[in-house]
């Protein structure tokens, strides 16, 4: 398996664009400068007050199918 690490700031009120139906996806720049696109539910369980903010590890298979995001320190 493969993994990607990259930081994210997604504030309040835009996630809550995902919640509306507006925005399904999120797009991220890794930290090697790879644009990923994912599934912004899978950014819920990392929802604050603030919003959605830290370093954050993607894991893929060998198909480039996502397995999990965590969040690192």
């Amino acid at each position: 398996m493969k993994s990607f690490t990259f930081s994210a700031y997604i504030s309040y009120n835009d996630f809550l664009n995902h919640y509306s139906g507006v925005a399904a996806t999120v797009v991220v720049r890794t930290d090697n400068g790879l644009k990923l696109q994912l599934p912004a539910s899978r950014f819920r369980p990392f929802l604050t007050q603030i919003g959605v903010k830290g370093r954050f590890r993607v894991t893929v298979n060998q198909d480039n199918r996502l397995q999990g995001i965590e969040q690192i320190a």
